[in-house]
């Protein structure tokens, strides 16, 4: 057998079991913040979309998405603890530089778009409550976020970001707040209803591209190696393999709990939204802000509150991860320094990459641009992306020269590429089906 194949198994069978010493808890971080960051209000946007148009019939895209999201964030996870790079580092020594450019300014357009679309909701959701201009508030969220992204350094920082994952509890408490049919709802989960409309196949491509989106694998990879970088005593796992064990199973917990957090906050807002504004005839809704005050005159004020509430929050921990991916992949591609650790002066072209990203975003909401056709086409951006992301994640988490001697097991390498073939038959019925 395999070596790495046996430590796999070993740090599997484990995986229920903490340290000693440690909570499990304390092992949530970076899979919990990624899994959550998703949730981002474009995300919303999104997911309130597929419930106002169709109802109950996109709820089986959450239990698809839930095992090949976790499976790729491990593997992205994993790439960045074993080999102590990040995602577009290990791309450029092992792929053509073609390739790594076209995928890390894809990454850097979309995530540009999808910070655009969440400050200019978090505006409008301000708005709803307090009145005022929309892009002001924007503007002063744009701002925030990049003073808390520069000027406090990782450790405090992840903190921060972690306490930001109670925003999506709202979700969580919507539901309770209006009217489910349970016995339908569970049905149409368990046994779909699929159609070939190109309008159904696009917003499918959609909810993937934004559940399982580029940004997400650069960011989880960067954490990890800044959590190396913060523990004196950590070292890569190729040089450290005894510690593999340990790290794979925290990974593991991590992860789960993280992205099955933010699926089961989709599933949500999906069911929210169907049993509110589909049921009512509204099935056109083009931003997180305009599903909020949809739901308003339906479910009552306190959902609305919470609906709204949560965009914010949500917002706020999304910014940073969007930005900061793109700031990570852009420093991998070109040899940055990079680390949200270091000051200013000594990662200047890193904070720069995240000061121009969100002001560039910030700077779109004030364009004559449709952001609700911006927002949805960027998550159907994702979606087509991820798939070349993916399959590149794949064969470097497989390679004996970038993971030494722990390359991904089988089962997850099948898992993987199934994710893999899942999304580009996605993406391929989508384009089929245009006119």
């Amino acid at each position: 057998m395999d070596p790495s194949e046996s430590l796999h198994d070993t740090a599997a069978e484990s995986a229920t079991v903490p340290p000693s010493g440690q909570s499990w808890l304390s092992k949530l971080g970076p899979g919990l913040i990624t899994g959550a960051a998703d949730d981002d209000p474009s995300g919303i946007a999104t997911y309130s979309q597929a419930g106002a148009q169709f109802g109950f019939g996109l709820l089986w895209t959450m239990l698809l998405t839930f095992p090949m999201m976790a499976a790729i964030q491990i593997i992205s996870a994993r790439i960045g603890r074993v080999t102590g790079r990040g995602l577009a580092t290990n791309i450029r020594h092992h792929s053509p530089p073609w390739l790594l450019y076209s995928l890390v300014s894809l990454l850097l357009v979309a995530n540009t778009i999808n910070i655009a679309a969440d400050i200019a909701a978090m505006g409008d959701a301000v708005r709803l409550i307090a009145g005022g201009r929309p892009h002001w508030y924007a503007l002063a969220f744009g701002i925030l976020s990049l003073l808390l992204q520069v000027f406090i350094p990782y450790r405090r920082y992840v903190h921060i970001l972690k306490w930001l994952t109670l925003a999506l509890l709202a979700y969580v408490a919507t539901v309770l707040v209006v009217n489910v049919p349970w016995r339908e709802a569970l049905h149409a989960t368990l046994v779909p209803h699929l159609s070939w409309r190109p309008e159904y196949l696009t917003t499918v491509v959609a909810v993937f591209g934004t559940t399982i989106s580029p940004y997400l694998f650069f960011w989880q990879a960067a954490q990890e190696v800044e959590e190396l970088r913060a523990d004196p005593q950590a070292e890569p796992l190729k040089c450290d393999p005894a510690q593999a064990p340990e790290q794979y199973q925290r990974i593991k917990l991590d992860t789960v709990v993280g992205m099955g957090f933010s699926n089961l906050v989709a599933f949500f807002i999906m069911l929210t939204t169907a049993v509110t504004l589909h049921a009512h005839g509204i099935t056109d809704i083009g931003s997180s802000a305009q599903a909020a005050s949809a739901l308003k005159p339906i479910a009552g004020e306190f959902a609305f509150v919470l609906f709204t509430l949560g965009i914010v929050g949500t917002g706020l921990l999304a910014i940073p991860v969007l930005a900061g991916s793109a700031a990570y992949a852009m420093a991998g591609t070109f040899r940055w320094k990079n680390s949200l650790e270091l000051q200013f002066s000594a990662a200047r072209k890193f904070y720069l990459i995240i000061i121009a990203s969100t002001m560039a975003g910030v700077g779109i909401g004030f364009l004559p641009i449709d952001p609700i056709k911006a927002l949805f086409w960027a998550a159907v951006i994702n979606g087509v992306i991820a798939v070349p992301i993916m399959a590149v994640m794949m064969a470097l988490a497989s390679k004996a020269d970038v993971m030494g001697g722990l390359p991904i097991s089988r089962r997850l390498r099948i898992l993987g590429w199934i994710c893999t073939a899942v999304m580009g038959l996605a993406v391929i019925a989508m384009f089929a089906t245009m006119r």
